[in-house]
């Protein structure tokens, strides 16, 4: 498919899409309209009910915490057919020299540009670590928390180059992150029936209102969905930084066709 003819396919998409988008643009409520009946009720029962302030972990983790379990094996699956993907057709194999076009200079990194990246990526990390850790208390959480804490991971990259990521970042942490969150968010729900509870039902104390460690159960859960999040997302920063590698030599001749 050559650029132009992909050029000319999503004009035409967006064109096609483009007044449904405009309608729905068009029929959103205005801002400070009245709230619908589903979310006044939820605010006005689940404070007293589940202890937390934040309404959206509510709901992604108690209300519907079985759709969000769903949509966590659905990033997980989707991360794997990435990984799959990509690795197949590159290889497994590892260097720590990036790949070099012809004809196209290498531009140095700036002082600068390490300076900055030093400074903006544990900072941006320990955002991330807030946004998690405040997830019943204030508007964030594990997903929000975890893309952040993944994005921090970039300036590595950006910072101490190709050589730089390599050394820092190892596939096999991220598949134990991922993983482990999946499992850890999907045993939150198979645990409490241990006890005659209902799946993913609360059984831990809820803490004070606006503390936070309050929520009980939605702790956990989010912490699963943090660790999740992080190593995919990674997990996917790994792999497409993987392919601006160099490809490394055959060993022998006729090694690489066979």
């Amino acid at each position: 498919m050559s650029p132009r003819f992909r050029i000319a396919l999503l004009a035409l998409a967006g064109l096609v899409l483009l007044p449904s988008a405009a309608r729905v643009i068009a029929a959103l409520p205005p801002f400070g309209s009245t709230i619908a009946l589903y979310g006044e009720r939820i605010n006005a029962v689940t404070p007293e009910a589940r202890h937390v302030a934040n309404m959206v972990s509510a709901i992604n983790f108690d209300l519907r915490g079985l759709d969000t379990l769903g949509e966590e094996f659905m990033l997980l699956a989707a991360i794997t057919g990435t990984v799959v993907l990509l690795r197949g057709r590159r290889g497994e194999g590892t260097t720590e020299r990036a790949m070099r076009l012809p004809g196209r200079a290498v531009i140095p990194r700036s002082e600068a540009v390490v300076l900055g990246c030093r400074i903006a990526g544990p900072l941006t990390c320990l955002f991330g670590l807030y946004v998690v850790l405040h997830a019943t208390v204030t508007p964030g959480g594990g997903f929000q928390g975890g893309v952040i804490l993944a994005s921090g991971t970039l300036l590595i990259y950006l910072g101490e180059g190709y050589a730089g990521w390599r050394d820092s970042i190892r596939s096999h942490w991220l598949d134990a992150l991922e993983g482990g969150g999946a499992l850890l968010f999907a045993l939150c729900g198979l645990a409490p029936m241990l006890t005659g509870a209902a799946f993913m039902q609360n059984i831990l104390p809820l803490g004070t209102f606006r503390d936070l460690f309050s929520g009980g159960l939605m702790l956990v859960e989010n912490l699963g969905v943090a660790l999740a999040v992080t190593g995919g997302f990674t997990q996917l920063f790994l792999e497409f930084m993987e392919e601006t590698r160099e490809a490394e030599e055959p060993d022998e001749p006729g090694e690489e066709s066979a």
